[in-house]
């Protein structure tokens, strides 16, 4: 019986390393950096007001609060040095939020704060109030906010929208980011999804379907299979050369049943199929199909969901780091030397402690009783915990 750790690796290797590719910032979004994102440019990328206000001089700053002249208005957009070629020059430039400086400012003073405190009056008077004021005051120096070089997003973190923002501000045109693998999800037996009496729903393809999304996995096809062998042969065949999928990830039909379908399909020379010491989700399966690898769960729905979170996740998505959080009830370990994974809904008390807790049995067709579930609590085998003892935790994506 192999460890989970073992079992890990295992489909880590049979999976490989999964391609990089070069993407712009945009469609970036929703994936994970290979490699650090650095700033192509500072930011800000020249000094710009951070309000609306008159720009003035070092020399004007010793004679305030005082009248000065009123110079053209720079805009948002617009070079100074086609406005101002002389730059500030004693006077009380009109400088709009964002706005590049003029040559020789020392500071903004925001329009209010003057008399008149409006733009278009202080322009039909020619000259303008300013109160004291301080150097470098309401001015964005360039790279203030990041400097050209300096790493914006993280190897490993996720492109999302803010870091998008962030991406673009400071001029990156590519990221490097982990290719979304392509996901063939095979589900079925004769019983699921049928409706006969002795029927049950497919519940496992939507929701393998909805795992894959949330993890950061491409779903591209569903194959369903009942429990004829060559069907299933022959419709995995037909669907690998439409889905091209990196890899396939079935649900069932891997245990000692006399209808084992995904097993006596994919079982050959290379694959392996045995149990991993944990509960639930003890069975499972590696293979090939046509050159693609395959990881096989079992089907019972909590152990799908389960297996996926362990197995899948960590090693093909982008699955949330493993953390510690006390629990606030006992919890006894199973005694045959099996890890256990009970599902478990954590929060933060007012001290920022991580606290959780069990939710439902320990089942492995308990799907009802998993709802609300933010997390996996490990329980190791054979371990008996008291309140507020320090359990690990795998938080669940959001989805």
């Amino acid at each position: 019986m192999r460890s989970v750790s073992t079992h890990r690796q295992h489909v880590a290797d049979l999976v490989g390393r999964q391609p990089h590719r070069e993407e712009s910032p945009v469609h970036a979004v929703g994936h994970r950096l290979v490699s650090d994102a650095r700033a192509e440019s500072a930011s800000p990328r020249f000094d710009n007001s951070q309000m609306d206000g008159f720009a003035v001089d070092a020399a004007s700053l010793a004679s305030l609060p005082g009248s000065l002249a009123v110079g053209p208005t720079v805009s948002a957009g617009v070079d100074p040095d086609e406005v101002v070629p002389e730059g500030v020059s004693g006077r009380a430039i009109p400088v709009m939020t964002g706005a590049k400086l003029p040559r020789g400012t020392a500071a903004i003073v925001p329009v209010e704060k003057c008399t008149p405190g409006l733009f278009d009056a202080a322009d039909e008077a020619g000259e303008v109030s300013v109160p004291t004021t301080t150097a470098g005051a309401f001015i964005r120096a360039a790279g203030s906010g990041i400097a050209a070089g300096a790493v914006i997003a993280p190897a490993g973190s996720v492109v999302d929208p803010i870091a998008l923002a962030a991406l673009i501000n400071a001029g990156v045109e590519t990221v490097t980011i982990q290719h979304a693998p392509r996901v063939l999800i095979v589900t079925g037996g004769k019983e699921v999804g049928g409706r006969g009496g002795a029927s049950i729903p497919d519940s496992n393809g939507p929701m393998l379907h909805a795992l894959c999304k949330a993890y950061g996995l491409h779903p591209v096809g569903l194959v369903h299979t009942d429990d004829d062998p060559e069907k299933l042969a022959a419709d995995l065949d037909r669907a690998v050369a439409e889905e091209n999928p990196d890899v396939i990830i079935t649900s069932g039909g891997i245990s000692h049943g006399r209808f084992e379908v995904i097993r006596i399909v994919l079982e050959n020379e290379q694959s392996w199929f045995g149990h991993v010491a944990q509960q639930p989700g003890g069975p499972q399966g590696l293979s090939t199909f046509a050159g693609v690898p395959v990881i096989c769960l079992p089907g019972n729905p909590v152990s799908t969901m389960v297996s996926f979170r362990v197995f899948v996740a960590p090693v093909l998505g982008q699955a949330p780091k493993e953390t510690a959080a006390r629990l606030d009830h006992e919890l006894a370990g199973l005694v045959d030397g099996r890890t256990q994974w009970r599902r478990g809904q954590y929060w933060a008390d007012e001290a920022g402690q991580l606290w959780v807790r069990a939710l439902g049995g320990p089942g492995s067709h308990l799907i009802s009783q998993a709802v609300g579930a933010n997390c996996l609590i490990e329980v190791g085998p054979g371990v008996a915990y008291g309140r507020s003892e320090v359990v690990k935790i795998l938080p669940l994506a959001a989805g």
